[in-house]
């Protein structure tokens, strides 16, 4: 019985895994760190991947974001096979397509919040926007409108992250990945940062996070469970819950 869930016939399909295969060569010894991985993601859901240290989901999520390359089998992003696009192409890819959250941030130190947000539009291919103001609009859109100019030491660990999500929304990308983004923080600003991808999700953002919590992943649709590389479990609840 495949592991990849039935997906709504009017969901666009976003993301298909085919036999996915990531194997490291460490010496003598060879690790699957992913193992004929198929798996279906269509566009709007919200996936938690859980699993114990190295079961693989920290490697999967790396493929999706196009961060690495399968050692097998195919990836497909919206009809695109990842392994017969250049470093480029895929470089153009995850700036247009995908928003990148972990968990210790990554931003800046010494770069103000507004700053640290316009840094993807660097790389942008879209040379005719006002970063600026892009910038500005992802800010006060998870609520650090009154912080454009301060400094990451200067910003709690939860502001800190709402930072770093600004980032990722700041090309419009349709697909989040996030590596453990409540790693860091409390139990109350984890909660108000899940609600924050909900919010995003409800908008039409597919959400794909890496979480070891319970609580955490309760707020996706859908959760994978891996082991030893191989998908063990995929279930898919008829509606998410906040805790």
């Amino acid at each position: 019985m495949s592991a990849v869930a039935e997906q709504p016939s009017a969901a666009r399909l976003l993301i298909s895994c085919v036999r996915l295969t990531k194997t490291y060569v460490m010496g003598e010894q060879t690790l699957n760190a992913l193992d004929n991985v198929d798996l279906d993601i269509a566009q709007g859901e919200f996936v938690a991947i859980m699993g114990p240290s190295g079961s693989g989901k920290s490697t999967l999520l790396n493929l999706l974001g196009a961060l690495d390359t399968p050692t097998s089998g195919k990836l497909i992003l919206d009809g695109v096979n990842a392994a017969e696009m250049s470093a480029d192409e895929l470089a153009d890819l995850r700036n247009r397509e995908i928003g990148f959250v972990f968990q210790q941030f990554n931003l800046l130190r010494r770069t103000t919040a507004l700053e640290n947000v316009k840094l993807p539009l660097v790389y942008s291919s879209k040379r005719d926007i006002d970063a600026d103001s892009r910038a500005r609009a992802r800010l006060e859109e998870v609520g650090l409108g009154d912080r454009l100019g301060y400094t990451p030491s200067q910003l709690s660990g939860g502001q800190q992250q709402r930072v770093a999500i600004a980032r990722a929304l700041v090309n419009d990308p349709r697909i989040i990945l996030a590596d453990e983004p409540t790693g860091a923080l409390d139990t109350q600003t984890s909660y108000e940062i899940m609600e924050l991808f909900t919010a995003l999700n409800k908008r039409g953002l597919t959400i794909i996070l890496v979480t070891h919590e319970d609580e955490i992943a309760a707020y996706a649709h859908r959760k994978l469970s891996f082991r030893d590389g191989k998908l063990i479990k995929d279930t898919q609840k008829e509606e998410a819950h906040a805790l």
